[in-house]
């Protein structure tokens, strides 16, 4: 029985998709489906999620339900479904009627296997009746797709979910699956509770994206900052995550007089110009995409080979979520996270006016400040505070373990001697300033106060005003200072600063780090991702495949990546297949695709043709 499962299993996923093997976890999910027993599943973005239940609904007989919370989501699953040659549909508010009644006739007949619908639809007080017509439809699974939105502990809570629980009761024999990308034990038993999962199986993946590079940067000048990982990714889909929507604005209009390809989403913008400006993105009309977090749930363009956070996040669960919608298929992207600690201080006033501001919000906040101006492998970090033990030494793709960052000689005397001018200026000024004293800046400020005269006044002249920041920021992180919450914060000791003051024992394992070097492309080390992933592609022909994808997805009315995802596009240009047969062996290309886009491929490959 096993044996016949996997045999059915892998010849779906091979003909439709042109996979040759699981992904960890994924057979397991999909057993769970043809057996009829609830599950709920994690794994990360870019784990193979959707696959664990789009591939048994091609073995089970029946229908699969869908549950999706976006009208643009449900339209690229099924878009990349129907382009793999799966009978799959969807019912949603932007279709006409006749759209409606042509699917509805369909569901009748039996023609599709999987539907995708929305919360709103199948549940509460306007489901009932859908609910009713859809039970004589041979529903054979429910699969509640970004689960999490159903928890109150969830980064995403959507009221609406909380009415999917009514499910089992209207269904009682059909099994039901959740599936998301972050979800804690805590959510996890949320969400069996709340749709009444019955011994659900948990499969919980790694966190850990190992194609991601992260790098955190202590804000300095931001402009300049983003200029340097745009020119790393010329040309490149990224994501600029901003916290306030007058900075995205000013940010896609400054990029836009660059002349990069950008426009602004966020929520102050109508609906269709948001809606526009996301197409924009998903077709490849522009490159880069400036945002609040507004844009997120439903990303599902897959080349995405930068995400920046101009601005700290609330959570380590929230930079996960937002950082991990770069490199979806599986290719090396980079994340940056370009922080100040002023950025906590406006996290905590807000939360505060708006009354969240819990014991549980401020220790998130906490653990997002320690990840920002830690020193140490930032993959060790993130995996280990979801609570996966980290095994490798060297991740080979953060910049503490590509040496981009270089440890501070001395870090304890250093330390003093910031706490020292912090106590020389009465604790009455910003990092800012205390900065400028310490690195003797001359500046009107440190003049007219006369704190040129003070014993700290350029005590730490080696250092420049942005590593004295920088240094700032991880006392801050450490506990040794903390910043107040006034309109003008400023820098204060703490209990634990006086004592280091005292007493240098009390640094312990004290670590103060800086940037090496300006992180340009002529001197950035190549990540362990990076060069694995390029390993024999032919560059030239990579792009000859991209422009030819990119025609076919315009003359369609798709965006690129259902037509084909980066990852297939660079083996094509590693082994360069001359026939439908080669065509047919590259991951990613189903027999419906190389019968349908075989030749307009090959023809770029034999060299007959070009773009």
């Amino acid at each position: 029985m096993q044996t016949t499962v996997d045999a059915r299993l892998g010849d779906v996923i091979e003909r439709y998709w042109g996979y040759g093997s699981f992904r960890p976890l994924q057979r397991e999910a999909m057993e769970a489906i043809l057996t009829g027993r609830d599950s709920i599943v994690v794994l990360p973005t870019g784990g193979g999620k959707s696959l664990c239940f789009q591939a048994p609904a091609l073995v089970r007989a029946g229908l699969a339900v869908i549950v999706s919370p976006l009208i643009s989501l449900m339209k690229d699953q099924v878009d990349t479904l129907t382009g793999n040659g799966v009978p799959a549909a969807l019912l949603n508010s932007s279709q006409s009627a006749d759209q409606r009644t042509s699917v509805t006739a369909g569901l009748r007949e039996g023609r599709f296997r999987l539907l995708y619908v929305s919360p709103e639809r199948l549940a509460g007080e306007n489901g009932q009746s859908f609910q009713a017509w859809l039970s004589r439809c041979n529903v054979s699974f429910v699969a509640v797709d970004e689960a999490h939105c159903i928890s109150q502990w969830g980064h995403d809570f959507r009221p609406e979910y909380r009415q999917l629980g009514e499910l089992r009761s209207r269904f009682p024999g059909v099994s039901l699956h959740a599936y998301t990308a972050t979800a804690t034990a805590r959510v996890r038993g949320d969400i069996a509770t709340q749709l009444g999962l019955r011994d659900p199986l948990e499969l919980v993946g790694s966190f850990d994206r190992q194609n991601l590079v992260y790098r955190v940067l202590p804000r300095a000048n931001l402009k300049r900052q983003l200029q340097e990982m745009l020119a790393r990714h010329k040309g490149e889909g990224g994501i600029v995550y901003c916290t306030s929507r007058r900075e995205v604005e000013a940010l896609a209009a400054w990029l836009e007089g660059n002349g990069v390809r950008a426009l602004p989403y966020h929520a102050g913008l109508d609906d269709s110009t948001r809606s526009r400006n996301q197409d924009a993105f998903l077709e490849e009309e522009i490159d880069v995409i400036v945002a609040t977090v507004a844009f997120g749930m439903g990303i599902d363009r897959s080349d995405v080979r930068f995400v920046v956070h101009a601005g700290a996040p609330q959570s380590l669960e929230h930079y996960q979520q937002e950082s991990g919608r770069a490199g979806r298929d599986g290719l090396e992207a980079e994340c940056a996270l370009i922080y100040s600690s002023a950025d906590f201080m406006k996290w905590r006033l807000m939360l505060e006016k708006s009354g969240e501001l819990t014991d549980g919000v401020r220790r998130l906040l906490r653990q997002m400040e320690r990840y920002s101006a830690s020193v140490g492998c930032r993959h060790r970090h993130l995996v280990e505070y979801f609570g996966e033990r980290y095994e490798r030494m060297d991740c080979g793709a953060c910049d503490f373990c590509l040496g981009e960052l270089e440890p501070v000689a001395d870090a304890a005397v250093v330390a003093r001697k910031i706490l020292s001018c912090v106590a020389r200026v009465g604790q009455r000024f910003g990092a800012s300033h205390v900065a400028n004293v310490l690195c003797g800046s001359e500046n009107e400020q440190v003049l007219s106060r006369r704190h040129n005269q003070l014993t700290t006044f350029g005590l730490l002249r080696e250092a420049t005003s942005a590593e004295l920041r920088g240094y700032i920021e991880q006392l801050v992180a450490a506990g040794f200072l903390r910043q107040t919450d006034d309109a003008f914060p400023v820098i204060a000791l703490t209990g634990q600063g006086v004592e280091l003051l005292k007493d240098a024992g009390v640094a312990g394992d004290l670590a103060l780090s800086r940037q090496r070097r300006p992180v340009r492309e002529r001197e950035q080390k190549r990540s362990r991702v990076e060069t694995e992933a390029w390993e024999g592609v032919d560059r030239g022909l990579f792009e000859d495949l991209r422009a030819v994808r990119l025609q076919i997805a315009r003359a369609r009315g798709v965006p690129p990546y259902v037509i084909f995802h980066d990852t297939t596009l660079r083996e094509l240009a590693r082994l360069k297949p001359q026939t439908l047969a080669d065509l047919r062996t590259v991951y990613g290309v189903g027999a419906r695709k190389a019968e349908d886009l075989g030749e307009l491929f090959l023809a770029v490959l034999r060299g007959t043709t070009t773009p």
